[in-house]
């Protein structure tokens, strides 16, 4: 299978490099300095389940080198969405399939918009990953599952194709009957763990071990399953309890990327988690007051640190 993984960072790197290096043909579209050491000493993947090094690697910031793939996986940040969309655009062609693994609720219908729904699979990556250094992906703990699926719920050639690629790589996967359910299950535990750590500035289990702060997490969870429910995905009843107890048994110094991001003062995918949560909740008529709480606190930081802010450092 010919792959293509626009971008390169801890979702697309890690996954990518693991198909790579069981033998599928995966290109990487990268940029900057990351590309570049990807070029000279490959792409390396440090992790629990076991390290990876593709060397050499194909890697290039220009996808008309590569040419029509099978398939293309998008991991890039939300922001990027519709710049990767346009960089997709030489790799996509009659029969090729077009999966999102970004964070959030909205890439499918990006997808959707930009090559059609025929070409469109929803997908999830479940996975704590980052750019340790220029071509060094780090996966903390053990988790490391994609999820995917058609949108009408078939199991499909293309779907079977892609989890026999994942199983020959090694890759934890699920083909879902019901994606777009798996993608908002994701989305609420990603919103109140990004929220959470990037609000206190510290990691999943001091979050979760201190009364006050775990209350105000499983209510952030609780309002963003009550916005998915109001949209028309089928979420259990149970969704947050089950979430909470997932969360208990994650590794204690996990954080969410969004937590990264802010410490290095880039920007931040707060639009699309808390205050896409906001938003969503006032054209429904959900009450979202912790969401909103959350986004008032931390939306001076959006673009980056802004520059009225002290360094503590």
């Amino acid at each position: 299978m010919k792959i293509a993984v626009i971008g390169a960072g801890g979702v697309g790197g890690y996954f990518g490099a693991r198909l790579a290096n069981s033998g599928q043909d995966v290109w990487f579209i990268a940029r900057g300095r990351h590309l570049e050491a990807m070029r000279n000493q490959g792409l390396q993947v440090l992790s629990d389940n076991g390290d990876v090094l593709v060397k050499p690697v194909q890697a290039t910031s220009d996808a008309r080198e590569v040419g029509v793939v099978d398939l293309v996986m998008l991991a890039v940040k939300l922001w990027s969405t519709r710049e990767a969309l346009e960089q997709a655009r030489p790799l996509v062609g009659a029969d090729t399939t077009v999966v999102s693994f970004q964070n959030g609720v909205i890439a499918v219908d990006e997808v959707i918009a930009a090559f059609g729904r025929a070409r469109t699979l929803g997908g999830v990556a479940n996975i704590a990953a980052v750019i340790e250094q220029p071509g060094v992906i780090r996966h903390t703990g053990s988790m490391a599952l994609l999820q995917f699926g058609e949108l009408d719920g078939t199991m499909t050639p293309r779907v079977q194709a892609l989890q026999d690629a994942c199983t020959k790589a090694g890759i934890q996967c699920k083909a879902t009957d019901d994606i777009q359910k798996a993608i908002w299950e994701k989305y609420v535990f990603l919103v109140s763990a990004s929220s959470m750590t990037a609000l206190t500035r510290l990691p999943l289990g001091p979050v979760r071990e201190d009364p006050d702060t775990r209350a105000l997490m499983a209510q952030v969870m609780t309002e963003v399953a009550a916005v998915g429910r109001a949209k028309g995905v089928a979420l259990d009843a149970d969704l947050v309890e089950r979430l909470l107890q997932r969360l208990d048994g994650l590794p204690r110094e996990m954080v969410a990327s969004m937590l990264g991001d802010l410490e290095r003062g880039n920007r931040l995918e707060l639009p699309w988690f808390a205050g896409g949560v906001v938003r969503m909740g006032r054209e429904l008529g959900v009450a979202t007051p912790a969401n909103g709480f959350i986004y008032a606190a931390l939306k001076h930081y959006v673009e980056g640190r802004p520059k009225d802010a002290r360094n503590t450092h």
